[in-house]
């Protein structure tokens, strides 16, 4: 040991003496010395040595015995033994070898003692070493030594098992070069080490051979390293051995290791499949103004992507705003339009012209009552339809369709004739009570108060929404609205081996013929949208706003595959999913697998469940949504793109519905949808609730989309008491809120949040009033109106993220984020920066809801920076709201936060808006789409109910940002607060950070002359409409903008 601790010495004079000792007896006393050092704290012993030359004497001793005539083997052995044991921590212990010549030499004296079973296992443990390195690996391949070592694996035998196991170790050491792998494939190895394994296994009925068959496997996932081996392999049978092999060891726990090794091996073999499409591009096409059809097969997005550079100048921008100031921006003002007073009814029938429809689209073979609109007269006597069943309809309710009545192809006659003797009889006399059509009457039986939503009034919206395929159906969760089951929802629970199941029973796929493989649905193939009925298949239809399936496969009984529709004008971005199914057959597990998401992993493995509507639940007096699904998982899948793609590795969810019932319709969604028109209904609801004396509430229109769709532009305040000059000065110096939503169209969570967000302002709690009197909310609630409608999931249609283009968005491409900025932009041009900007966002693969900010502080310690903080100041009132939430809602969670400010997102809302507008409390908001993993609402998956709370919530922390704080704990206080108390001053713009307008404003202090004055004003004037504050007049209806 008092070598060791004098290593200058200790190891020098060691490896001195092993190297010239000249006596057998010298020799061993030497290696017992070195073999009793490193059997304690070997790791940290063994690369002590090797950093003293320890390789490189035990080469050395190995030449110099191995290269005598007679070796002697009581010296020989030990020296292997050791040199095996070091070369394991030494890394370039090949390179070491093959320099020194111990490689050939000890190929040379294996090949010599092929006989001997123990010197042969020396011999290979330490050629298993050696081939640690690709070239010395190589070099043993090419001087015969594959061969050597595979004419060692021997067949089935009890004798010399350890020898055979280290041959099997040493050749799969070989194989990590390629050129080995190519020379055994072309002298059929693989093929003689797959008929070895079948035999090993079929032999081995005591299970005392695992250890041999595992080193088989690991061959095997050498092979597959390789193209050509995993080819060889699958030629030579070996996905079909592997599968048959693993069914047995299924059946007994100890062979558990086998298991897991086979179903991974086979994973990776199997050949790639191109999705069943014609094209990877989106079936939705959408022509973008400036650009030309270029291929967009080509054309990707990526998540942490800042887009594409703009080139143009700032003279160039500065020409787009002069041009945009010319349009009258008093039209875009919706209260005039859609006032209070008009009826849905009245809207309906004065837009139902408006709706884009193409009536070239073969229509949807949909019965009288679901295709038509609620319009009638009051003298009417027409008789009540039967009641009817879920049966009697196929779901679509028609947005676009006047009188209708009738089946395409049949007359009222043909379609009268179909009813049964008693219920034409009943059809004829009626009870008396006068229906304008079979909605009316369903409305009228099964209808219930659904707060803040009426179908009528979302079917009048939808009128006035463009798709980009001229949907003319709703969805009928849409238009029959959703409220939150009365239970919670646990998380689902993983059953153990679940995804080992799946991927057992694709490969069951793979190796079986009996696969029926017929396509149900197809999106772009017009007589696969609406096809026929068929009694043992089911039936698909997602052409409705928000919808998203393209392609349905059945490849079993009771067993789909999905495709999703990627977002529109470009290949990529396929996670979310809404459609529509029916045809079903109840107390049946059918298996749903979506086979092309794109995300790597996702919370459907960790309890999450994706969420199903059933018409007749919703008749029966429970419309919702719920979660459902059982044998949930997500897994990486064998298909690939039809064309060439950087990103060539799908995923699969897969899960498993029992349907209820026989005669239903059912919709499946990645999450609870929210669709733009419920939105528009939404906000008409709540102009209505709202006492106009009491609240300013101002929907308008911030601008329109690609689409031509309108994004809409809140504004909720509290009218000031009178016109004393007090209660105006308090009103016009109440500092804005700034809150948006729904920038990436498949975060339907973010739209529930606002929604909760949106109903507590307009309510009557005190906390809304005191926070009405306090703060004036400018409010985007949905960024992305075209993704949301057109079933999208990241992007725009001008197929870029939107939240990647806050630093210079294009005023025609991205126009919703252009006048967003602008809008912001004018905001702190006139001092009135916002004290607090938040974008509500969700989140697939973390639980609970956590805030995103930003912090020069946070992100240097975080970085590892080396720059002193000590003399940095910082504001740290961007933490006070998560704090505040951290005190009052359940959902939040404080840990989760995170304010680092990194470059792959310095072009999103959060940082533009914090780096170039200054604002302090610039936030993302996360919202799960799973459940809850703390507090009271632990185990559980979220809902709608949950979503809207944390929207109430984070107004209840806005409260934080006042002097009297205590509000914020105690609810009875709010009604002693002073409507004009004090806000914290909010200088976060003066804290550095220049302002910098370029890209969305034009520069006003440019020049400095009087075109930068005119300049100014211009750009006042664009923005009044949104910013002005005025005292509404005691008999007006509220019109003025605040």
């Amino acid at each position: 040991m008092s070598a060791f601790q004098n290593p200058s010495s200790g190891f020098e004079a060691i490896f001195s003496t092993l190297q010239n000792a000249e006596d057998a007896e010298s020799t061993l006393n030497v290696l017992n010395i070195l073999d009793e050092l490193l059997s304690a704290d070997t790791d940290h012993r063994i690369h002590y040595m090797i950093s003293k030359g320890g390789s490189e004497a035990l080469l050395s001793a190995l030449i110099k015995n191995g290269s005598r005539s007679s070796p002697d083997y009581t010296i020989l052995l030990p020296i292997l033994y050791l040199v095996a044991k070091v070369g394991q921590k030494d890394c370039r212990i090949g390179k070491k070898a093959e320099e020194a010549g111990a490689v050939l030499l000890t190929l040379n004296l294996l090949k010599n003692n092929i006989q001997h079973a123990g010197r042969a296992e020396a011999y290979l443990n330490v050629i298993q070493v050696f081939a640690g390195s690709v070239s010395t690996s190589k070099h043993i391949g090419s001087n015969q030594g594959l061969d050597i070592v595979y004419n060692l694996i021997a067949r089935y035998t009890i004798k010399n098992r350890q020898t055979i196991k280290a041959s099997i170790i040493a050749f799969a050491a070989l194989l990590s070069s390629k050129d080995n792998i190519c020379s055994a494939v072309t002298k059929g190895y693989v093929s003689g080490l797959l008929l070895l394994y079948d035999e090993w296994h079929s032999k081995d009925t005591n299970h005392s051979a695992t250890e041999i068959l595992q080193a088989l496997l690991h061959c095997f996932c050498k092979i597959a390293r390789s193209a050509l081996g995993r080819d060889n392999l699958v030629s030579h049978g070996g996905i079909r051995l592997l599968y048959h092999t693993t069914q047995t060891y299924l059946l007994n726990k100890c062979q558990e290791s086998l298991i897991e090794s086979s179903v991974q091996l086979m994973r990776s073999c199997l050949p790639k499949t191109r999705l069943p499409l014609t094209s990877d591009q989106s079936a939705y096409r959408f022509p973008l103004p400036g650009r030309q059809h270029d291929d967009l097969d080509m054309v990707a997005t990526s998540d942490e992507s800042n887009g594409d550079d703009d080139d143009d100048d700032d003279d160039k921008v500065e020409d787009d705003y002069q041009e945009a100031q010319s349009k009258d921006y008093e039209q875009l003002d919706l209260n005039s339009q859609e006032s209070s007073s008009s009826s849905s009814s009245d809207d309906e029938t004065g837009h139902c012209n408006r709706l884009p429809f193409d009536s070239s689209r073969p229509e949807k073979k949909t019965p009288e009552f679901l295709s038509q609109t609620e319009k009638g007269t009051s003298d009417q006597t027409k008789s009540a339809p039967c009641p009817l069943k879920v049966k009697d309809f196929y779901s679509h309710t028609g947005i676009n369709t006047r009188s209708g009545g009738t089946k395409t192809g049949e007359t009222r006659e043909e379609a009268n004739s179909s009813l049964t003797d008693d219920e034409q009889k009943n059809k004829n006399e009626g009870n008396g009570k006068c229906y304008n059509s079979p909605m009316t009457y369903l409305i009228d039986i099964h209808g219930h108060d659904i707060p803040y939503h009426e179908p009528s009034m979302y079917r009048a919206a939808a009128l006035k929404t463009k798709s980009v395929p001229g949907f003319s159906t709703l969805a009928f969760p849409d238009f029959w609205g959703h409220v939150p089951p009365p239970g919670n929802e646990p998380m689902a629970p993983r059953k153990p081996n679940i995804q080992r199941q799946k991927v057992l029973e694709d490969i069951q796929r793979f190796l079986n013929t009996d696969i029926i493989n017929q396509v149900v649905f197809d999106l772009e193939d017009e007589c696969l949208q609406f096809p026929p009925a068929k009694p043992d298949s089911l039936r698909f239809f997602s052409s409705f706003e928000c919808g998203n399936l393209r392609k349905a496969i059945r490849v079993r009984r009771y067993e789909y595959d999905l495709i999703l529709n990627a977002d529109a004008n470009c290949s990529q971005h396929t996670q979310w999913f809404y459609f529509e199914v029916s045809n079903m057959v109840p107390d049946v597990p059918y298996r749903f697998n979506i086979i092309n998401c794109e995300k790597s992993n996702s919370q459907f493995n960790y309890g999450m469940q994706p969420v199903l509507y059933s018409v007749r639940d919703a008749l029966n007096g429970k419309p919702q949504w719920c979660r459902s699904g059982t044998e949930i998982c997500y897994f990486r899948n064998h298909f690939c793109p039809v064309r060439g793609r950087l990103r060539t590795t799908f995923y699969t969810l897969t899960f498993t519905i029992t349907f209820k019932y026989s005669e239903d319709v059912c919709y499946l969604a990645y999450h609870y949808p929210y669709t733009y028109s419920a939105l528009r209904a939404h906000l008409r609801l709540l102009n209505r609730s709202v006492d106009p004396s009491k609240v300013f509430f101002r929907e308008q229109v911030l601008c329109p989309t690609l689409a031509g769709n309108a994004c809409p532009f809140v504004t909720i305040t509290a009218c000031h008491p009178s016109k004393s000059y007090t209660d105006i000065h308090q009103l016009r110096d109440r500092p804005c809120i700034v809150l948006s939503s729904r920038v990436h169209p498949g975060e339907s969570n973010a739209s529930w949040v606002m929604k909760g967000t949106l109903e507590f302002l307009c309510s009557h709690d005190p906390i809304a009033q005191a926070l009405r009197e306090t703060f004036v909310f400018k409010i985007i609630p949905m960024l992305n109106p075209d993704g949301v409608i057109n079933g999208m999931n990241r992007c725009d249609l001008n197929r870029d993220d939107l939240n990647r283009q806050w630093c210079k968005p294009d005023p025609v491409l991205c126009p919703t984020i252009y006048h967003t900025k602008g809008f912001l932009s004018y905001l702190s041009s006139i001092r009135r920066t916002p004290l607090v900007f938040c974008d509500y966002h969700g989140h697939s693969r973390k639980k609970n809801v956590f805030l995103y900010g930003c912090s020069i502080k946070e992100t240097l310690w975080q970085s590892g920076s080396t720059f002193d903080t000590a003399a940095l100041k910082e504001d740290p009132g961007y933490r006070t709201i998560a704090k505040a939430l951290d005190r009052i809602a359940p959902a939040f969670s404080f840990n989760s936060c995170n304010y680092l400010v990194e470059k792959s997102r310095s072009a999103t809302a959060r940082i533009v808006v914090w780096k170039e507008l200054g604002v302090l409390r610039s936030y993302t908001m996360e919202s799960t789409y799973n459940g809850f993993d703390q507090g009271i609402y632990k185990g559980l998956q979220t809902r709608t109910r949950e979503l809207e709370e944390m929207g109430m919530k984070f107004c209840h922390s806005l409260l934080s940002l006042t002097v009297d704080t205590r509000a914020l704990y105690g609810r009875s206080l709010i009604n002693h607060m002073n409507p004009g108390h004090n806000v914290l001053d909010h200088k976060s713009h003066k804290q550095g950070f220049e302002l910098d307008l370029k890209g969305c404003m034009a520069n006003t202090c440019a020049e400095g002359g009087a075109e930068g004055q005119r300049t100014e004003n211009k750009t006042a004037r664009w923005c009044h409409s949104f910013t002005t504050v005025k005292s509404p007049a005691p008999s007006s209806d509220n019109t003025d903008v605040y």
